[in-house]
C-alpha cells in the first residue's frame, strides 16, 4: 500500500502528533517522537473510551450498586479480550493485571517455583534488566549466548539445558530486543525448552505492540507486556500464564481482594486472578488497554508491522550514506520490530541525543536502554573492566510507532548529516552544555 495511505490512516489516530516544541533558534517546531520503545502516545480512541466510561467509574468487586456492577463486569470481561488478542487459551490461562512488565516479571519470579534456589532460570545476554534482575533474587541464573550480530544462539540454549540436567524450570527471553529490535524465534525456543521440561516466559513489552502474537501456536507458557507501550496510558501491565500455576502458594502482595476467608489464625486465599491483584484494581488502565487493543485489531497487526518495517528500511538506507554513522544489527531478512540503533563516530551518544532534541525537536533515547550487558556485548567492551564501563558507553536508539512517517525520518537524516559535517562545532557547544547541566 502507498505511504500516504498509511500516513493518513494511522497518524490521525494519535493524540499530540502536531504538538509544537521550542528549539534553540527560538522558534517552535512540530515534535518528532522516535522514542516509542520507551512509551507511546495514546490513541484518541483510548481517551474517548476513558471519558465514556468515567461516569460509571466505581469500585470493583466491592459493591452492589449499579455502577459497581457495571465496572466489575467491564473489568472481568476485559480479560477475555486480552487473552484473545494474544491467542491464549482462556480455559487454561488467566490474565493478571499489574502496573507494568517489570512488576509482572517480579511477580512471576516470586510465585513460580517452590524450591527456588535449587531451580535454574535461563535468561539471555540480550535481556532488558527487568528480565534478568528479578530472577537473581530467588534462582540460580544462567545466560544463553548471543552471536556476533546480537541474535540468540539456539545451540547455546540447548547446551545450557543439557548442562543443568533437568534443573531449568524456566527459559525467560525477550520477544523482541529493545536495543536491536531483533525478534527471537520463540516457537523454536519453546520447542527446545519443552523438550527438556522447562517452561517459557516471553517478555512481550517490545513484541506485542508491533506484531501478531499467538501463545497457543508459539507454545508460550507465560507472556508479559505493558499498555503504555501500546498507546494506552494509565499504568497497566499484564501477566498471562496457566491458572494452575497461580493456584499454588501465597500471593506476593496480600490484603484486600486476595483472600476468601480470614481469621486471626487462618487464611484461605482467593482464586486466581483475584488472588494476585491486591487492593483496588486500576480499572481506568484496563479500560484504556482494551480500547487500544480494539483499535490495533481494527488496524490489523500485520499491516502495522509491514508499515513499520518500511520505515526501518527507509531509515537504514538513508543513514547508510551519512559519513561516520555506525549502524548496529541491520542485517536484512531478519525478523525485527521498528528499532534502529546507531552512533556517530567521534560524537558521544548523549551529545547526539541533545542535539537532535534542541536543534530539530526530535526525541530519541541514548545510553544502554536498561540492557547494559547486551550493549557491552554489541560494542565489544570488556564486561569485567569497570573503569571502561563507568565511561558510560552506549548508543542512540530510534524506535518507531505506527504513526511516524517518512518526512520525520527526512528531518532526522538532515540533522544527522549536519552533525557529521560539523562535529567539532557541535561537540564544543554541547559538551559544555551537558557539563553545566551535570553541575
Amino acid at each position: 500500500m502507498c505511504r500516504d495511505y498509511f500516513r493518513s490512516k494511522y497518524r490521525n489516530l494519535i493524540v499530540g502528533v502536531n504538538t509544537k516544541v521550542p528549539i534553540n533558534n527560538g522558534k517552535t517546531i512540530t515534535a518528532v517522537n522516535f522514542d516509542n520503545a520507551a512509551t507511546t502516545p495514546p490513541f484518541m480512541a483510548v481517551l474517548r473510551e476513558i471519558l465514556n466510561y468515567a461516569p460509571w467509574y466505581s469500585s470493583i468487586h466491592r459493591g452492589s450498586g449499579y455502577k459497581s456492577l457495571v465496572s466489575s463486569k467491564i473489568y472481568e470481561e476485559s480479560r477475555k479480550i486480552i487473552l484473545n488478542f494474544v491467542g491464549a487459551d482462556s480455559n487454561l490461562n488467566t490474565a493478571i493485571y499489574v502496573k507494568n512488565t517489570t512488576e509482572a516479571i517480579n511477580k512471576l519470579s516470586n510465585r513460580l517455583c517452590d524450591e527456588k534456589m535449587r531451580d535454574v532460570v535461563l535468561s539471555s545476554y540480550m535481556e532488558h534488566h527487568s528480565n534478568d534482575l528479578p530472577w537473581r533474587n530467588n534462582y540460580e541464573v544462567d545466560y544463553i549466548e548471543v552471536d556476533e550480530c546480537g541474535r540468540i544462539n539456539l545451540n547455546s540454549l540447548e547446551r545450557k539445558l543439557k548442562y543443568h540436567k533437568g534443573r531449568v524450570k524456566l527459559v525467560a527471553i525477550t520477544g523482541a530486543s529493545n536495543v536491536t529490535g531483533y525478534i527471537n524465534p520463540i516457537a523454536e525456543v519453546a520447542k527446545i525448552a519443552h523438550r527438556y521440561g522447562a517452561n517459557v516466559l516471553v517478555d512481550g513489552a517490545q513484541l506485542v505492540p508491533h506484531t501478531k502474537v499467538n501463545m497457543k501456536i508459539e507454545n508460550i507458557d507465560f507472556l508479559v507486556f505493558s499498555a503504555h507501550k501500546m498507546y494506552a496510558p494509565f499504568g497497566t501491565g499484564v501477566l498471562i500464564g496457566p491458572t494452575k500455576t497461580f493456584e499454588m502458594g501465597a500471593p506476593d502482595y496480600v490484603g484486600g481482594g486476595t483472600v476468601d476467608l480470614v481469621t486471626h489464625n487462618y487464611i484461605s486465599w482467593n482464586s486466581p486472578p483475584n488472588k494476585d491483584e491486591a487492593g483496588t484494581p486500576n480499572i481506568m488502565g484496563v479500560v484504556a488497554l482494551v480500547a487500544s487493543i480494539k483499535t490495533l485489531n481494527l488496524l490489523g497487526m500485520r499491516d502495522i508491522q509491514e508499515y513499520e518495517n518500511s520505515l526501518v528500511r527507509y531509515t537504514i538506507d538513508r543513514l547508510k550514506v551519512i559519513k561516520d554513522i555506525k549502524l548496529y544489527c541491520i542485517e536484512e531478512d531478519v525478523p525485527r520490530v521498528a528499532i534502529v540503533p546507531f552512533n556517530i563516530d567521534g560524537v558521544e551518544h548523549g551529545i547526539v541525543s541533545e542535539i537532535l532534541a534542541n536543534e530539530a525537536g526530535i526525541s530519541v533515547r541514548n545510553g544502554c536502554f536498561c540492557a547494559q550487558p547486551y550493549i557491552r556485548k554489541l560494542l565489544k567492551i570488556d564486561s569485567d573492566n569497570i573503569n571502561i564501563i563507568k565511561n558510560e558507553p552506549g548508543m542512540v536508539r530510534i524506535s518507531f510507532g505506527l504513526y511516524n512517517d517518512y518526512s520525520e525520518i527526512d528531518r532526522l537524516v538532515w540533522i544527522l548529516s549536519k552533525i557529521s559535517d560539523n562535529k567539532d562545532y557541535y561537540i564544543c557547544k554541547y559538551a559544555r552544555k551537558l557539563s553545566q547541566k551535570g553541575k
